[in-house]
């Protein structure tokens, strides 16, 4: 089968970066960031995170090709902030949002377990 291992598809091999970047030579304040081992799920995010910031002019991504595991972002600044500097406050801001959500959801979940004596109850309201 000419199938890649699965494996593949999240494993970062040895001497490639998880991420990189290459300035653009045609466009003035972009660059394209290259993200090993991702898919549309985090392009997405990443993509909105960059919207949500006034210095972001464009804010695009795409996967080349289904068997290549990676994703391209291209990011288009207007000047106020190089491209590198709005990719990474947008991945600080997920995270920190990412662990709101997660201390969030660990308080739920005690205050169930704690509320039903170790069965699960669920409020639907």
């Amino acid at each position: 089968m000419n199938a890649p291992d699965r494996y593949e598809k999240f494993v970062v091999p040895e001497g490639l970066e998880k991420i990189s970047h290459e300035k653009d030579t045609k466009v003035p304040h972009a660059a394209t960031f290259t993200i090993q081992r991702e898919d549309h799920t985090i392009g997405n995010i990443v993509r909105m995170q960059l919207h949500r910031d006034n210095r972001v002019n464009f804010a695009g991504y795409k996967v080349p090709h289904p068997l290549e595991y990676q994703m391209l972002i291209k990011v288009q600044t207007n000047g106020d902030c190089e491209p590198k500097g709005a990719m990474q406050d947008a991945l600080k801001d997920l995270q920190n949002e990412f662990s709101e959500i997660h201390a969030s959801f660990m308080a739920e979940v005690q205050r169930v377990k704690q509320g039903s004596g170790g069965a699960a109850q669920m409020d639907y309201r």
